[in-house]
């Protein structure tokens, strides 16, 4: 038996009626994904099938808490999971993806197994920036952060800004000295 034979739907056996389907994506399943993306966690998954003329629609519900390094100082933090997600599968000649929701799996097998389409769900649903909130990061790495962290400049700091056209005329390559005449005309 493979590590997820656990995650099989047999689209044959379904009745013509909708069915449910329960499952817990503990470290286990993490570990046995083994991506980059998300190594922990613990999830719930509540699947939905219902069952149609030519194709099988998927509704799935996943909630619950995954471990990620935070962006800025590379910590752990929980980043929590609420999506619900739709998969329309048909039955065809070969395996073939017609698009992000619509799959296509060989008749001759009739199963599918949809470990790896909850593992991507959950990954689409984390943020493209997970930090944790300022007084939650590491303190020793924020010190690092800021030392090289750019400031930006408001508009009402006026000293801010006449010490950084300061800096910027002691340090210019004399190579642009030409173009800042033109600049100045």
């Amino acid at each position: 038996m493979g590590k997820f034979s656990q995650y099989n739907i047999d689209l044959k056996k379904l009745p013509d009626q909708t069915t449910s389907y329960s499952f817990e994506l503990n470290q286990k399943f993490f570990d046995a994904i083994d991506h980059e993306d998300v190594r922990k966690g613990n999830v719930k998954a509540e699947l939905t099938v219902t069952k149609s003329i030519g194709a099988f629609e998927f509704d799935i519900n996943l909630f619950g808490v995954v471990n990620i390094p935070c962006d800025r100082c590379l910590d752990e933090m929980d980043q929590e999971i609420d999506t619900t997600n739709r998969l329309v599968v048909k039955l065809g000649e070969e395996y073939f993806e017609e698009s992000d929701e619509i799959v296509i799996i060989p008749e001759d097998d009739g199963a599918i197994n949809i470990a790896w389409y909850l593992y991507e769900f959950i990954v689409l649903n984390i943020p493209i920036k997970h930090v944790h909130r300022p007084d939650m990061c590491n303190k020793a790495m924020m010190i690092e952060y800021r030392k090289y962290q750019a400031v930006p400049i408001s508009d009402n700091d006026d000293e801010a800004e006449d010490d950084l056209d300061d800096a910027s005329e002691k340090e210019t390559d004399p190579r642009w000295d030409a173009l800042k005449k033109l600049k100045n005309k």
